[in-house]
């Protein structure tokens, strides 16, 4: 059976092309392993690009939208769509699907949603691979707040085990 690679990332029609390459990137090694694409089913920002790397190499892309968004937000042609009631359902759903999460460089959503994987992760609800891709230092702050984490003794030195850092698709790729 098809592994279901979740991607959690940006929106965003705004950021440096950068991004949009390694979104890209990330979604047509996702189609040349075999995988499927979960993700946030917009075409805008690094969702539309990870969608387009995926379909563009023969791979299959399941967007999921809450129905807020579905109206306003265009989807990809040639993918499954699945509409929930609002962003809870969405983030439940993606992760029920998923077997592997990853977070590219994104904003407040990617955030919540990596987050909410990691807590869940944490409280065992799920033993599924969690993987940033930390393009230039990008979460580099968010890790740093981690070790304070630790420092100060909220977190156990356990935690440390529940994500892995990658610094390139190709990484993320070989990890699991």
């Amino acid at each position: 059976m098809k592994k279901n690679i979740c991607v959690y990332c940006s929106s965003s029609n705004y950021i440096d092309d950068k991004f949009y390459k390694a979104a890209y990137e990330m979604g047509a090694a996702i189609a040349k392993e075999g995988y499927n694409l979960v993700y946030g089913g917009s075409t805008r920002g690094c969702m539309g690009k990870v969608a387009e790397g995926t379909l563009d190499h023969g791979g299959s892309v399941t967007g999921i939208i809450p129905q807020a968004l579905q109206d306003r937000v265009e989807q990809p042609d040639h993918i499954e769509v699945i509409v929930t009631k609002d962003m809870n359902d969405r983030k439940k759903l993606m992760e029920e699907k998923a077997d592997i999460f990853v977070a590219l460089p994104g904003s407040f959503g990617t955030l919540d949603e990596i987050i909410q994987v990691i807590v869940t992760k944490q409280l065992s609800y799920h033993k599924k691979a969690i993987v940033f891709l930390n393009l230039d230092d990008f979460y580099q702050p968010l890790f740093d707040m981690f070790e304070n984490f630790y420092k100060y003794k909220f977190a156990n030195e356990y935690n440390r085990h529940l994500f892995y850092v990658a610094e390139s698709v190709e990484e993320i790729m070989n990890y699991y």
